[in-house]
């Protein structure tokens, strides 16, 4: 216990930059290395040919649906648990947990049985040609009916997260990356299992962090307690958790929307297309999930001091936030500008039309990723201090309000050209609206913090 107090006094008391470094480092390595599943798998089946990138591409945002769900109950959670625990309310922080784990899990069953009953539907309306659909329902039967693990591991992820122990969420997806580095080519190739085997690698390296997560809550290692017992359908505990979780549920759900357009318009251009987006795609999930990875670290210390009532250091967090991650972004942006054929061109040497298509598409993301930080640092900020209004506007946005009418229109006035700019004007859009809903919060937040002081 003393261990798990020296958390919660660390997201008190420890300076700012310090305390962001602990908690966002591990959990942004380990959202890098959870990317690198999907890259992994990209590059190892790049290897099979056009139709099986394409594939791999077009089971994608399958996944992301799936992660939505469990990032429903996951971020949901973990928003209202570190409020709860800088409020000093341990019971109720307990029932949280474990009402958001087992109600995550029994979600996760459902859609899985619904999405294997349609799958073939479900390809075919995210993109899949006839030659590339036999390759994405081999993929995704596998990887879907396995995706109940990954549904655990974020929620868990999440939840562990929100009480400060960022080192295990860490330990955990280095293990299960690394595990499928080094397996996804060996079921593949040696084995003859093809793109069969990038999907059974994933599962298997996404069991191995399963196990982790259960012998840390069954040594009882963290400040929370999981337990059956305190699973209920609570009523407060359900709409604290859905008053963030839910627009972080329709984020992944237009995310994965967004890639189903994407994919179905290009499509119209043959799997060349296709595969080049998906790639372009799995590229720039790197740069964000590291991003994404090191604002979970951030969320717990925005939240706890914000329910504490330490403005001062909730200023401070956001603004050394902003800073670290304009300048990941600007540099990651660069590189995306200055090489991106070169980028392509490791998961497709011989396809040229590809490679053409891919680097155009990841140049013209790069001009925009400089943004992506100060995007998602008010994002999460919003929805840390359980403001879901701007929150959800925020996540609904870059991949929901501005994309879908512009991957509607563009493809229609530019062709594939209209394909590849749609994501960057879209976040350009997105760009505008957070800084207008920004200005608006740190208003909010100078009259709070002067109402404080005036109590004391």
């Amino acid at each position: 216990m003393d261990r798990n107090d020296a958390e919660i006094r660390m997201m008190k008391d420890e300076r700012i930059p310090k305390v962001l470094f602990k908690l966002g480092m591990p959990t942004m390595i380990g959202m890098l290395v959870s990317a690198l599943y999907n890259v992994v798998d990209a590059y190892f089946v790049g290897g099979l040919g056009t139709s099986q990138m394409g594939a791999v591409s077009i089971a994608f945002p399958i996944g992301q649906i799936i992660v939505g769900l469990a990032m429903v109950f996951g971020s949901g959670a973990a928003s209202y648990i570190s409020r709860l625990l800088g409020e000093g309310n341990e019971r109720q922080a307990n029932r949280t947990a474990s009402t958001s784990l087992f109600s995550s899990l029994i979600v996760g069953v459902i859609t899985i049985a619904f999405s294997l009953c349609f799958l073939d539907n479900i390809l075919v309306s995210l993109g899949a040609t006839d030659t590339i659909l036999p390759y994405a329902r081999a993929y995704a039967a596998i990887y879907i009916a396995g995706s109940i693990l990954n549904i655990y591991n974020i929620t868990m992820n999440n939840i562990i997260t929100s009480e400060g122990a960022a080192r295990i969420t860490m330990i955990s997806m280095l293990l299960g990356g690394g595990l499928n580095v080094i397996l996804d080519p060996i079921f593949i190739y040696p084995l003859g299992l093809g793109i069969r085997g990038a999907a059974i690698a994933t599962v298997i390296s996404q069991a191995a962090t399963s196990l982790l997560y259960i012998w840390y809550i069954s040594r009882k290692k963290g400040y929370l307690r999981f337990s059956l017992r305190d699973f209920a359908f609570d009523m407060t505990i359900y709409s604290e958790v859905f008053k963030v979780g839910i627009p972080t549920l329709v984020f992944q759900l237009l995310a994965s929307a967004s890639m189903g357009l994407t994919n179905a318009a290009a499509s119209n251009y043959g799997d060349s297309a296709v595969a080049a987006m998906g790639i372009v795609t799995r590229v720039l999930a790197l740069g964000t999930f590291v991003v994404f990875g090191y604002m979970k670290g951030f969320q717990p210390v925005a939240g706890y001091n914000y329910g504490a009532k330490r403005y001062d250091r909730l200023n401070e967090a956001t603004r050394v936030s902003l800073k670290w991650a304009t300048w990941f972004c600007g540099i990651l942006g660069l590189i995306m500008m200055v090489f991106p054929s070169a980028i392509v061109s490791l998961f497709s040497k011989d396809d040229v039309r590809v490679i053409d298509i891919g680097g155009k598409a990841l140049r013209a993301s790069g001009i925009v990723f400089i943004f992506f930080g100060f995007q998602i640092v008010y994002a999460v900020l919003f929805l840390a201090l359980g403001k879901a209004k701007e929150g959800g506007l925020l996540s609904i946005s870059r991949q929901g309000v501005f994309f879908i009418p512009a991957i509607l229109i563009l493809p229609r006035l530019m062709g594939l050209s209209g394909v590849i700019y749609a994501q960057p004007v879209a976040d350009l859009l997105t760009v505008v609206l957070t800084a207008v809903l920004a200005a608006g919060m740190h208003k909010e937040l100078i009259a709070r913090k002067g109402d404080s002081e005036g109590h004391e």
